[in-house]
């Protein structure tokens, strides 16, 4: 029952009542009705979203074995052999990483193994360097005082591939294992030389000197050099890559919102070709101004756009991508408001910014693979592309761009049909509302006509 129909009947004075008075049962009922099931629907939502991103980020230190790790031993001798005999040892304590001993000459150079790296074949690689063990003895015998203790080990890693796998899983992991391993084998090292300063019960006193001019070939006796191929020195690239990502799929909201309300009195006039047109090309021309204003604050922040390419064209491929990006999700919403009304629109976005974040969070290694869906949703692929373009990390900008703009086909193909059938509906209210209409007038019209004939029928 219409509410001021209900007014009328009851006749409720203003401004009088409390929540319970039982004058307010039918509005009271009203307003239960729109509150009890949002709240359900946020509940569902809520046992729905929050699951699926707390899941994305829940264990990724039982994961770090999944991320692929190179050791590559130039040196071929006591302290590559030893390294890799600890390394591969199952019963050593700490996070591990998925090991693979790789040939030398199949690794190539040290161009080759960070090329490798940047192109995320392995996610680290640790190469002992040739001679290495060699080189220590050979500075401890002379007492070289120049002998440098990390020029034994070189670690390549790529931060920028995803800087919170790298900084809190991947790199403290080879931290870990590195000073294990590289402190008990100088130890052992060590020992073993002192031991031979004091053969027969006497000390050799050249040797000691020799030590002493060179005291770094005793401790550290050997350490590593850590070579950051594509470092995260961006800071402004934390909030593009992720929150950005969410502000982005707000705005989208915000304008298919404006756009179903704008779109109330003129639809019903509008031909389907007209309507379509318009739900279609509207928002696309109006996402042009607005990823090209989140590139430009983007870029009075110092966000860098040479890494790859030169400035100007990063800074367009940039804009194209976050263009893409809100073609993807916002025709999405502009599909799905049809079906949905604008009602239940808001539940559907929530969904969909969390499925999306949820496989950006972190990279598909440290996830379940469940998450590996993420491959094909939209904020995965800007982020990808994003990282390439600020960073210069591997290229798949091709891939990236074709799965964005096979979700903004896809959006078009259903908002074409939610259209249509939305159309068939108002067509058909329309009808039935004219039948309705013609039934009413032609009661009224037969009433009018008896009124008519006994106002006839009783004059004299």
């Amino acid at each position: 029952m219409d509410i001021q129909l209900i007014k009328e009947k009851v006749q409720i004075a203003p401004f009088s009542h409390g929540f319970f008075s039982p004058e307010l049962a039918q509005l009271r009922k009203q307003y239960l009705k729109v509150v009890v099931p949002a709240i359900v629907l946020v509940l569902l939502l809520m046992w729905t979203c929050l699951p699926l991103y707390w899941g994305a980020v829940a264990d990724p230190e039982d994961l770090t074995s999944n991320l692929s790790a190179w050791f590559i031993n130039r040196d071929g001798s006591q302290l590559g052999n030893d390294l890799w005999n600890e390394i591969n040892n199952e019963n050593g304590t700490g996070p591990r990483l998925k090991w693979s001993l790789i040939d030398a000459q199949v690794a190539g150079t040290d161009e080759d193994v960070a090329n490798a790296v940047v192109d995320t074949k392995a996610w680290v690689a640790l190469v002992v360097e040739s001679g290495a063990t060699q080189s220590l003895a050979l500075a401890r015998e002379t007492g070289n005082s120049t002998y440098d203790p990390t020029s034994a080990i070189t670690v390549y890693y790529a931060q920028a591939r995803h800087e919170v796998a790298t900084g809190s899983y991947l790199m403290p992991a080879v931290t870990t294992l590195l000073q294990t391993t590289t402190t008990a084998w100088a130890t052992s090292s060590a020992q073993q030389y002192l031991a031979l300063t004091y053969g027969g019960g006497q000390v050799n006193a050249t040797a000691l000197q020799l030590l002493a001019q060179a005291p770094q070939t005793i401790s550290p006796g050997v350490s590593w050099t850590v070579n950051n191929l594509r470092p995260f020195n961006a800071p402004l690239a934390t909030a593009v890559i992720t929150v950005g990502q969410i502000y982005l799929s707000v705005f989208t909201f915000i304008t298919a919102m404006a756009h179903a309300a704008a779109r109330v009195p003129i639809q019903r006039h509008l031909r389907f070709s007209s309507i379509l047109a318009i739900r279609l090309i509207v928002p696309l021309v109006a996402y042009i101004p607005m990823s090209i204003t989140y590139t430009l604050v983007s870029l009075a922040f110092h966000l860098p756009f040479g890494a790859k390419y030169n400035p100007t064209a990063g800074f367009f491929l940039f804009a194209v991508f976050v263009y893409l990006d809100m073609a993807a999700i916002g025709l999405a919403l502009e599909a799905m408001i049809t079906l949905l009304t604008p009602k239940f629109i808001p539940f559907f976005m929530m969904f969909m910014v969390v499925a999306n974040i949820a496989c950006v969070s972190l990279p598909d290694d440290l996830q379940n693979v469940l998450y590996r869906y993420g491959t094909g949703f939209p904020m995965y692929n800007v982020s990808l592309a994003m990282r390439t373009i600020v960073f210069n990390t591997y290229s798949l900008l091709a891939r990236n761009a074709g799965i964005l703009l096979g979700w903004a086909l896809l959006s078009c193909c259903t908002l074409v049909l939610f259209t249509w059938q939305g159309r068939r509906s108002e067509m058909n209210a329309a009808k039935r509302e004219s039948a309705e209409r013609r039934v009413s007038n032609l009661q009224f019209d037969n009433l009018q006509e008896d009124k008519d004939g006994m106002q006839i029928d009783k004059k004299p």
